[in-house]
């Protein structure tokens, strides 16, 4: 059942790409395991403009209807932004086995870097789904308000520190204290134990505690891969943020991801303008 119910929201997720804007280009970021796939989106007419960077989460890619919808929303509101596919994922380089939340940090990092030295980028915010929010979360605290502008997590998970802990990966199971070379998900991926033993360490609201800009944290309240509980306590360890919790929705927003999008859009512009 459990497989089933990740299969749907999987499918959502990957197969409704939203319409691009005319204003996209494709191009490659070096990232922590080689080059990253990226697109970068600016709005018409605009020399000077903030930019969010788009994070997806695990098993997931750059041009999933989230991402892909969130972007236009951007665009269209004047906003710049940047998604990717992390190492092991999409059209990246790398082997999605090699993947752990620290290297994707570093590559969350590779890709601030190359949007603060794009010409007429007046601020860089950031926006992550699921393991991309806990990237997004663990990222702007280490880098701190004064680079980063505003903050978007989207049922952020957090919960990762402890299903390695348990060594329960969503329907897998392994001795958590000696992990196995990988460990099969969703019938498809290979979590590596690399990625296990390293999650069971993550500082994750210790690190995010550190930001101290803007943020808002989405989640649904019937998500049953990420508890909305956890994206609660990142609220409570934002000094200056606020919760919008989804009522009836899953892990993926399916119920209305165009309407979590405006959420996050109108977020970024009430912030970035």
């Amino acid at each position: 059942m459990f497989r089933k119910f990740f299969a749907t929201i999987l499918l959502a997720l990957v197969i409704l790409p939203a319409s691009v804007s005319a204003q996209s280009r494709n191009v490659w970021i070096d990232g922590d395991h080689g080059r990253l796939s990226a697109v970068i989106h600016t709005p018409d007419g605009k020399n000077n403009f903030p930019l969010v960077i788009l994070c997806h989460g695990l098993t997931g890619c750059k041009n999933e209807f989230l991402q892909a919808q969130l972007a236009e929303d951007l665009e269209e509101r004047g906003i710049a932004s940047i998604r990717f596919d992390f190492n092991g994922h999409g059209k990246s380089d790398g082997r999605f086995q090699d993947m752990t939340v620290l290297n994707e940090i570093e590559d969350a990092r590779r890709v601030y870097e190359y949007a603060r030295d794009m010409r007429g980028v007046t601020s860089v915010s950031l926006a992550g789904h699921s393991q991309g929010g806990l990237v997004a979360s663990m990222l702007a605290g280490q880098l701190g308000a004064r680079n980063i502008k505003a903050l978007a997590l989207m049922a952020p998970a957090a919960v990762i520190r402890d299903y390695a802990i348990a060594g329960e990966f969503l329907g897998s199971k392994c001795d958590p204290a000696n992990p196995p070379e990988y460990v099969e998900i969703f019938g498809a991926f290979k979590l590596g134990r690399n990625y296990i033993l390293t999650a069971q360490t993550l500082p994750i609201y210790e690190t995010a505690a550190k930001y101290t800009g803007s943020a808002i944290v989405v989640h649904g309240t019937v998500d049953q891969l990420v508890p909305y509980g956890y994206g609660l306590r990142y609220h409570d360890i934002y000094r200056n943020s606020r919760i919008e919790l989804m009522h009836g929705f899953d892990h993926g927003f399916t119920q209305s991801t165009p309407l979590v999008s405006k959420i996050v859009a109108d977020f970024f512009t009430s912030q970035l303008k």
